[in-house]
């Protein structure tokens, strides 16, 4: 059985749509960041970069979220593309794009916005450039397609949902007037089953809630660190 480091971040989150999707059995394993889990050395032995998701399938090991989306579909031949350098290549852009744009920079863009000590102005106009830049694209491509690759729903669908189901908290309450094809891209993956048990777990475990200054070293390290 998978063993599946989690928490409900958004990528550990599109790890749990995608296990779910393909019916795979797999064993929860919380990873509280705001309390360090992830600076054990038990989990550091799993995932060196002391990041949340990770899953070990008998001798293997994968993590970051969107390897795992890969290494799912590959295993399963569930939700991927046609086997054509020109589909698998079309699948690997758009994975990655997620992996290296829509991700990071979202991310960072609730970072500075939340997180980051004054000043701040610079890089939070930065991030939340880059985001908006970044969800544009994927709603000009979702204008044109059904999903992310077509007509067909696939692992990079799911990679795109764990992030857009928490867009609010990038750009706004109000941004998907401005994606009116993210928003219908992701309420026709809610309303998916394995979504709502994908979103389910997060009635498993109590993670810590508060986000206080040891919760914020824990996550942010470097906050604890002079800077030379």
């Amino acid at each position: 059985m998978i063993k599946f480091y989690y928490n409900l971040a958004p990528n550990p989150t599109k790890v749990a749509l995608c296990l779910e999707e393909m019916g795979l059995p797999y064993e929860l394993v919380p990873v509280d960041t705001r309390k360090g889990e992830q600076h054990a050395p038990a989990y550091l032995a799993i995932n060196p970069n002391a990041k949340v998701p990770a899953i070990v399938d008998g001798d293997a090991t994968v993590f970051d979220s969107n390897a795992i989306l890969l290494y799912l579909g590959e295993k399963t031949g569930q939700f991927m593309p046609a086997n054509t350098p020109k589909a698998r290549g079309e699948m690997l852009s758009w994975l990655m794009f997620v992996a290296s744009g829509i991700g990071p920079y979202s991310g960072q863009a609730v970072h500075f916005k939340n997180v980051a000590p004054e000043p701040k102005e610079y890089a939070v106009n930065r991030y939340v450039f880059e985001a908006q830049r970044h969800w544009g694209i994927l709603d000009a491509r979702l204008a044109t397609h059904t999903y992310m690759l077509g007509d067909e729903y696939t692992i990079v669908d799911m990679a795109v949902w764990g992030w857009s189901r928490l867009a609010g908290f990038v750009l706004g309450a109000d941004l998907f007037a401005g994606l009116p094809n993210v928003k219908r891209h992701l309420d026709a993956i809610n309303a998916r089953p394995a979504a709502a048990r994908a979103l389910a777990l997060k009635d498993k475990h109590a993670f810590k809630a508060d986000m206080d200054e040891a919760a914020k070293l824990a996550m942010f390290p470097h906050l604890g660190k002079k800077v030379a």
